[in-house]
């Protein structure tokens, strides 16, 4: 190894505008859930005057007058919405990749080095998997729920995990680094989208409304309850829910494997053995054994629906627990948190 090679000077100029569109890509993200809660709020006023409609039609005839044009043929607000919002994910995510571009060019190295740059690596591919599994029209206001846990994150990372572009430690300057966290970085991204779903999938089952009756119902009752069920109405069905959770697992799965054995040959290359059972090498094994099991209960009778999603927000929440607590908390030699 050429440890003595000189590092590159930083390039303050281009991290300054790595954090600016860091930023950002946080607000505009933050405009996309308001437009697509919008769009969830105007489906709920549509179904409610297509219902008086619909009653109103009942009682008598309707006469169309020449000339008018058919209300129903026009768009929606909720679609309107709706189709403001994507564009504006995909303008925050270009900002988002901008960012990680800039980071790295700014330090001549990957740019995932700490935990404030894995987070936004990670947070991006979250984005780039929602937007692409999403993409029909009927899921895209399911991509608001993707943004929140997204928006979360990089704010506790650029508010208490942020540092300044530097080079990275000694241990961390390999071509490994670019492939084994560039590979858990993207499939953390992918089951994170699976997460939210299996999160959507059991609320779905717990407060959706089981007739038309209730569904009448919820339009009008008062209270936090009749709120989340009216929010919970206006959610794509259980069992396409369920599907897209395990979709997205049958892709990051594999991925998060083949990071992980990455991560086993850069361990024998840096420390001479490729498992040690250091506290970040454990829960990441208890986490690919989780989704494992997720799989193996997807395919099994009597575990495909409630007990199924529940194992994959165990394995969602191993993941976060990997991600935060591992690296700040429990001292290893995965401790690279860069603070």
């Amino acid at each position: 190894m050429n440890s003595e090679a000189p590092a590159m000077p930083i390039d303050e100029t281009l991290a300054r505008y790595s954090d600016l569109l860091y930023g950002t890509a946080m607000t505009v993200y933050v405009v996309a859930v308001i437009l697509f809660l919008g769009a969830l709020a105007a489906v709920r006023g549509r179904r409610l005057e297509q219902k008086q409609l619909v009653n109103a039609g009942a009682s008598g005839t309707q006469t169309r007058m020449p000339g008018r044009v058919d209300e129903s043929s026009r768009r929606t607000l909720g679609e309107k919405l709706g189709n403001m919002a994507l564009p504006v994910v995909v303008v925050g995510l270009v900002a988002h990749i901008a960012s990680i571009v800039l980071r790295g060019i700014a330090t001549d190295r990957a740019p995932w080095g700490n935990m404030y740059e894995f987070i936004s690596m990670t947070c991006a591919a979250g984005v780039l998997a929602g937007l692409v599994i999403l993409r029909k029209r009927e899921h895209r206001p399911l991509l608001s729920f993707v943004l929140l846990p997204v928006i979360l994150l990089m704010f506790i990372a650029g508010r208490w995990l942020y540092t300044q572009a530097a080079p990275v430690v000694p241990a961390l300057k390999s071509y490994w680094l670019a492939v084994h966290v560039s590979i858990i970085s993207v499939s953390s991204g992918i089951l994170l989208v699976s997460g939210v779903a299996s999160i959507l999938y059991l609320v779905k089952m717990r407060w959706a409304a089981t007739s038309l009756d209730d569904a009448a119902a919820v339009s009008t009752r008062p209270g936090v309850a009749g709120s989340i069920r009216r929010v919970v109405e206006h959610l794509p069905s259980a069992e396409h829910l369920d599907r897209l959770a395990y979709k997205c697992v049958v892709i990051g799965f594999p991925l998060f494997g083949l990071g992980v054995i990455c991560g086993a040959i850069w361990a024998e290359a840096a420390w001479g053995r490729f498992w040690g059972w250091d506290p970040k090498e454990t829960v990441s094994f208890i986490a690919w054994v989780i989704y494992a099991a997720y799989l193996h209960a997807r395919a099994t009778a009597g575990w495909r629906n409630n007990a199924a999603a529940w194992i994959n927000v165990a394995g969602f929440v191993a993941m976060l627990f990997n991600l935060f607590i591992i690296n700040l908390v429990v001292s290893g030699l995965h401790s690279y948190a860069g603070l």
